[in-house]
């Protein structure tokens, strides 16, 4: 098997210090404006309660540790991130319908309301950002950020890189261990 070394020997080492150059300033500017979207929704949804909001409306109510594997972070972690979103009535915990013993996270009303305003306006952002380029263009940035995030993902949970599976206009979630799940694009 060869070793990292061995692999970056092989490819362009100047290709590759632009691409990771390239992937740092694409993290500091995502980070600065947490690509939140555009006018008063600009940054009014951080990206833990986006995507936890995103999971549970694209598979249904379930419970933290299932939302926790799926999305590969710990169960305490998830439960710090629900609690505001339960506070603020985005996320309200249920009866298994099964187990009425089992407690279930599941997307509100108001949470469902709340995650459509801020897909619209981060899809108006993604649209301003990419004026100009072509459909196809987006296609293939679309294509290959899934397949650079799946790689990551797999890397982090020590699995090899697979191929890409995630077909044009969707997204992996942006959290490690979460490349193989899609939703909506954003």
């Amino acid at each position: 098997m060869p070793t990292s070394q061995d692999m970056t020997t092989d490819l362009d080492q100047g290709l590759l210090d632009a691409l990771q150059h390239q992937v740092a300033v694409f993290a500091r500017r995502a980070e600065q404006t947490r690509l939140g979207g555009t006018g008063q929704l600009r940054n009014s949804m951080d990206r833990a309660a986006y995507l936890l909001l995103n999971r549970l409306d694209q598979e249904g109510p379930m419970g933290v540790k299932a939302l926790a594997a799926g999305m590969g972070i710990d169960s305490s972690t998830v439960t710090r991130q629900v609690a505001p979103l339960v506070d603020t009535g985005l996320v309200k915990r249920t009866s298994h319908p099964e187990d009425g013993r089992a407690v279930v996270l599941q997307l509100s009303p108001r949470g469902q309301a709340r995650l459509d305003e801020v897909r619209s306006s981060r899809r108006r952002l993604m649209a301003e950002v990419t004026d100009g380029w072509t459909e196809e263009e987006r296609t293939s940035f679309c294509t290959l950020l899934t397949r650079f995030n799946s790689a990551l993902s797999a890397r982090q949970a020590g699995l090899p890189p697979a191929e890409p599976a995630e077909p044009a206009g969707k997204e992996t979630d942006a959290e490690p261990g979460t490349g193989t799940r899609t939703a909506p694009a954003s």
